[in-house]
């Protein structure tokens, strides 16, 4: 397949990922020389290194998931970069206040990120950091439940729907029937869940019933009254720790960076002069967020009441900050 080549001004940073970098090079005061025995193209007597090629060539390998492109059509792209940076250099556009702003941006950005990729670079995940966290996160694994609710927004609407129960009504045609909660068109199915997806009053019903079994008791939430059966129940195989091994490592990463950063805070003397942003009169309050738990190899969303959904239970979205690992399969 072959790329096909768009002007920069278009094709911006999702061409050439690169560009803000170079950009940040030109605004350093000390750019190395290129010499015409290192260039691989020249424009206007500007030589373009075979060291930026290179470093373009890496760049776009690293963020297309190891595509590769010709180095012709690279090359092509950074003589285009080129012509458009003598071009904003002959109109002084680089005296502009506000491109100075942004190139000082980019290169606080990337003074940033290359902190912490030296201190990750001295201070590694290990082998035995991941086959730690695999055994903590293993250990906790317990079982998994399928299930379905009817929500309703009162208590009493709920006691009547358990009396329909009582008396044979069909679970799935009263959630389709009743349930205010988006998957009652699905009979209130949840699918197939693991308790700490749910908000806790939710999933302790759902653990202590058994299966096959609905609650007799409406159960409370932030979201409404529930009545739920729970449909059946198993216990989770866990993964082996090879299938998973390079999905806990960034996790890790992570906790040793921000922990870097927390140490670095600890001994830095900090102000924050920026006044608090007063609420606006009238706002609603966000439903409390979940606790913040590190990803269980396995876990899989489930569409219930998740604590970060209002007014009715959603897909709780994943955590930005962690990258779960496979989902194990479920015993026999």
């Amino acid at each position: 397949m072959k790329l096909k080549l768009v002007p920069l001004v278009l094709a911006g940073a999702a061409l050439l990922p690169g560009c803000f970098e170079e950009k940040a090079k030109e605004a350093a005061p000390a750019t190395p020389a290129v010499s015409k025995e290192d260039a691989v193209a020249s424009v206007n007597g500007t030589y373009i290194s075979k060291k930026t090629l290179e470093t373009l060539e890496k760049e776009i390998s690293e963020r297309s998931q190891g595509q590769t492109f010709p180095k012709e059509q690279l090359l092509e792209e950074l003589i285009q970069r080129e012509l458009l940076i003598q071009q904003a250099l002959q109109k002084q556009l680089d005296k502009s206040p506000e491109v100075i702003e942004r190139m000082a941006t980019v290169r606080n950005s990337l003074l940033s990120q290359a902190a912490l990729q030296d201190y990750l670079k001295a201070n590694p995940v290990t082998d035995e950091e991941i086959k730690a966290e695999y055994d903590s996160k293993m250990a906790n694994m317990g079982s998994e439940y399928k299930a379905r609710h009817i929500l309703v927004k009162t208590e009493d609407e709920a006691k009547k729907l358990i009396a329909e129960l009582d008396k044979g009504g069909n679970f799935n045609e009263l959630a389709k029937k009743h349930s205010i909660d988006p998957m009652g068109s699905e009979g209130g199915d949840l699918g197939w869940f693991t308790a700490d997806r749910m908000v806790p009053p939710f999933s302790e019903a759902v653990v202590a019933l058994e299966n096959g079994k609905y609650s007799k008791q409406p159960v409370q939430t932030q979201f409404g009254w529930h009545v739920i059966l729970r449909e059946d129940s198993r216990a989770l195989t866990p993964p082996p720790l090879d299938a998973v091994k390079e999905q806990i490592r960034p996790m890790l990463q992570r906790q040793k960076a921000q922990a870097m950063i927390e140490s670095l805070r600890k001994n830095a003397k900090i102000e924050v002069m920026l006044p608090p942003t007063p609420p606006k009169p009238e706002e609603a309050q966000p439903a409390a967020p979940a606790e913040s738990q590190a990803a269980t190899p396995g876990e899989q969303p489930a569409t219930a009441p998740a604590e970060q959904a209002a007014p009715a239970p959603s897909e709780p979205a994943a955590p930005a900050a962690e990258t779960k690992p496979a989902e194990p399969a479920a015993a026999k």
